[in-house]
């Protein structure tokens, strides 16, 4: 008996020990991505500086720190965090330790994010600041079984959710959590969870609750798993893997009960009445002065949310109000809105080019007059779309409501869109299939970003090619929400329409013929959009010798019969990645699948284009257009003349 007591003894004393000598940093993962830098360029000069102030910074900043290093365009942006309950001189050993270490595991690359298990160091070419990100991630899980996984899952998952609301909730804590909860009397679950404090407590909580929702799916029944993501991090074990705090609570308050403990009196003898009335005596009055306490707590808590409502619809106001130019501005910039100013007609109105007093270029975008939009609705919109801040959504800068005039005043993407280059006989060369490659990875992290990680759930309606514009350095960057519809409740998924908008050839089956909206709308657009990237054909006008069959069906042939690489564009057989193509080729074809429950999601898109581990599921037969006569670029605005122009091969 003295020896089984003396063992969870032992085993403590050496996991504690073994926890002080782990204080050395142990990498974990980690992930290049972005194009490629050239050697002793300026931006490898930034990149070496960044890391240097980095490393430097590690010991006197509190766990965080982000910075930049040169002038654009060849800006370095880069941050590190490091692990809450470690020291100062824990911290800048693993930021040193990262920062030599990512250089030798990316050469090259121009963004990359490393983890260990005391912090992480990511750097890009792009800013990553104040801007939740959930990919790239990984999830990793210990190989051992544990006992009675279901009350397992449960206890888990009641202290990560604690841990979660603490982190993201409390600003005490710097949004990082840690707790214990007990499993049996020997054994218990420790978590961590953590942000990086430059995001919002909403953004750090949708991270957070994401990261534990992968639990079941990575480390269901397991001791131990992590979900590492760029903006967050979750750990649990059966053991001590972080600095103990004394005297902490051996369980977190979310499995704790609500109401005060009671304490039972007994009583040897006869006096089980007198007992009896003794405990109702002391539970009636502590249950009533509960539920006062309940009741005033909540009344209070209802009326600070009033006031905070009425002050952030004030705030909205304002920040609205902040994005109005005036029209005299934007005529002189456009120099009267001249032709040769001109950068393109769209569906609702023509784009012009200009240039504000300061100096900075923009595009902007003047509504037709009879678009039936009311000044309300258009600001509504405005905010809405400002509030969209991602590398690849075009920035919108703000509007003008003047004069019966509707203008929306974005940045200016240099390099025009990408249909000017991937259908142009000439120009589509300019385009090799890295930058390709990373024009489709762009776009997927883009509508990963309105589907599921902005404050917003959107659906754009529109996604073509001529709606991707590129800037510089060739980034894609997703245009036009003219059309995009807004999910106000946050679990929505899908729902239907009466008025279809969009473009033929683009258009999913059960949008354009039911009229049914989903996040998998805008996945079968991305997969059309992804197949004529690699092609160079557009799936509207293409034409293979005399078959009646279009680019979609096209593809399913030439995947059945093996011979999938010959639609890739001819410009490309120089120089390519046969891996990539054929992965790209695949994932498009799931993409466009006929049945909606078959195609991914875009977060499964990006998973599959970020880990060649992930195997893919085999393509079902594509849905199939029969050839229109409309113009391949024309938008479809009202559903009443739209229905006889193009079927689906169910309504043929």
């Amino acid at each position: 008996m003295q020896l089984q007591c003396l063992i969870p003894l032992v085993s403590l004393i050496l996991i504690r020990l073994g926890l002080s000598s782990a204080q050395q940093p142990n990498y974990t993962y980690h992930f290049c991505f972005g194009g490629n830098y050239t050697s002793n360029s300026t931006y490898q000069t930034n990149l070496n500086l960044l890391l240097s102030s980095l490393s430097s910074n590690a010991a006197l900043q509190n766990g965080f720190y982000n910075t930049t290093a040169g002038l654009n365009p060849d800006i370095a942006y880069g941050l590190f965090l490091c692990e809450g309950d470690v020291t100062s001189e824990v911290c800048q050993n693993c930021v040193i330790t990262a920062s030599k270490e990512i250089m030798q595991r990316c050469p090259n690359k121009k963004e990359a994010i490393i983890w260990y298990d005391l912090c992480l160091l990511r750097y890009s070419n792009q800013s990553i600041f104040s801007t939740m990100q959930q990919i790239p991630g990984v999830s990793l899980l210990n190989i051992n079984n544990i006992t009675n996984p279901d009350r397992f899952n449960q206890i888990l998952g009641d202290l990560m959710n604690s841990l979660v609301r603490r982190a993201a909730l409390d600003p005490s804590t710097g949004m990082f959590a840690t707790g214990e909860a007990n499993f049996t009397s020997f054994l218990k679950i420790y978590g961590l969870v953590q942000c990086t404090p430059d995001i919002s407590d909403t953004d750090c909580n949708i991270c957070l609750t994401g990261a534990v929702s992968d639990i079941p799916r990575c480390c269901n029944g397991k001791q131990g798993g992590r979900v590492l993501r760029p903006s967050c991090y979750i750990r649990y074990e059966i053991y001590p893997f972080y600095q103990l705090k004394p005297n902490a609570p051996a369980s977190p308050p979310s499995v704790a009960s609500p109401l005060p403990p009671i304490t039972t009196i007994t009583t040897t003898g006869g006096q089980g009445g007198n007992s009896s009335q003794l405990i109702i005596t002391i539970i009636i009055p502590i249950v009533a002065a509960v539920m006062i306490l309940s009741i005033v707590w909540f009344y209070l808590r209802r009326r600070r949310r009033r006031s905070k409502d009425r002050v952030k619809d004030l705030d909205e106001i304002r920040n609205v109000e902040s994005l109005q130019f005036n029209f005299d501005t934007i005529r002189t910039a456009t120099d009267n809105f001249s032709d040769a100013n001109k950068l393109g007609q769209g569906g609702f109105g023509p784009v012009y080019k200009g240039k504000l007093p300061d100096g900075q270029e923009i595009a902007v975008k003047r509504l037709s007059r009879n678009s039936g939009q009311g000044e309300i609705e258009f600001k509504n919109e405005v905010s809405l779309v400002a509030k969209l801040q991602h590398r690849n959504l075009v920035r919108l800068l703000g509007f003008c409501l003047e004069r019966e005039e509707k203008l929306l005043i974005y940045e200016l993407v240099p390099n025009t869109s990408l249909d000017n280059f991937i259908f142009d006989p000439e120009r589509r060369a300019l385009l090799d299939w890295e930058k390709r490659y990373k024009i489709i990875g762009g776009i997927a992290r883009g509508l990963l970003y309105l589907h599921e990680d902005s404050r917003l759930r959107i659906i754009h309606r529109d996604l073509k090619a001529s709606n991707i514009l590129l800037d510089a350095e060739m980034n894609p960057k997703i245009s036009d929400f003219g059309m995009a519809r807004l999910f106000l409740v946050e679990d929505q998924t899908q729902t239907n329409t009466s008025t279809i908008v969009g473009t033929y050839g683009y258009m999913a089956p059960e949008y354009a013929i039911h009229g049914q909206i989903s996040v998998r709308s805008d996945v079968f657009s991305f997969g059309v959009l992804l197949l004529e990237i690699v092609s160079g054909q557009r799936n509207n006008y293409f034409r293979q010798s005399q078959r009646t069959e279009d680019l979609l069906s096209y593809a399913w042939r030439l995947w059945n019969e093996g011979t999938a690489l010959q639609l890739m564009d001819s410009t490309l057989r120089e120089s390519f990645s046969t891996s990539e193509v054929m992965r790209s080729i695949h994932i498009g074809l799931l993409c466009v699948q006929e049945d909606v429950v078959d195609r991914p999601t875009m977060a499964s898109v990006v998973l599959m284009f970020n880990s060649y581990s992930v195997t893919l599921p085999s393509p079902s037969a594509p849905a199939y257009f029969m050839q229109s006569k409309m113009e391949p670029e024309k938008p479809l605005l009202d559903n009443s003349t739209s229905r006889s122009t193009e079927f689906s091969a169910n309504d043929a």
